[in-house]
């Protein structure tokens, strides 16, 4: 019976060193780590906003003057005012110097400037010759004997051109611009004379 009792406490004992041993391992043993969940990176989408349009309204330029018309293109005088009863006008190229000319004794037109042929000079001409034809009321035409311009308003530049195709009468004469010369008649006799740098005729 004692024996029995001994053994029961040895029993005990060593089921109480195996619970000790067993509570001790137990408290030994460190924790399990707590599981940690690991996020993704979370992709980051960037919203780019644009900058605003200015639009700068420039100022527009001024704009540009008027643009002055040109001035009418001066035509050839067609229309002559006697001068004290006389028409005195130019050929187109300038070249004759021509009036129609009343004067005391007769009434005379005539153009003056250089022209060729000319016929020789005259014994009772003592100044300059064939330096222009005229014709009068009283005959035919003739080259002239002059010492200086008979066919001028005086003005300080030359008279205005008679166009060509253009026509002046009075007096008793009739003038004619023309491609080939100045050309001038008698309307009662019909004598006359055209006149240009190379040429000429008298009748």
């Amino acid at each position: 019976m004692g024996r029995f009792r001994a053994w029961l406490v040895v029993i005990g004992a060593g089921t109480a060193l195996v619970l000790t041993g067993c509570s001790s391992e137990s408290a030994a043993q460190p924790p399990s780590p707590a599981s940690t969940t690991t996020l993704a990176p979370t992709a980051t989408t960037e919203t780019t906003t644009p900058a605003p349009v200015t639009t700068t309204e420039e100022a527009l330029p001024p704009p540009p003057p008027p643009v002055e018309p040109p001035p009418p293109t001066a035509e050839p005088q067609t229309t002559y005012a006697p001068i004290g009863g006389a028409y005195y006008f130019s050929s187109p190229d300038g070249l004759f110097q021509c009036g129609i000319v009343p004067l005391s004794t007769r009434t005379e037109a005539g153009c003056q400037g250089t022209t060729t042929p000319v016929p020789p000079k005259p014994e009772d001409c003592m100044i300059n010759w064939g330096n222009g034809i005229r014709v009068t009321n009283d005959g035919p035409a003739s080259f002239m004997c002059s010492g200086g311009v008979v066919y001028t308003s005086g003005g300080d530049t030359i008279d205005p051109p008679l166009a060509v195709g253009a026509t002046i009468a009075g007096n008793g004469f009739t003038c004619t611009s023309a491609e080939n010369g100045i050309s001038c008649v008698d309307d009662a006799t019909g004598h006359g004379f055209r006149i240009a740098p190379d040429s000429n005729e008298v009748y």
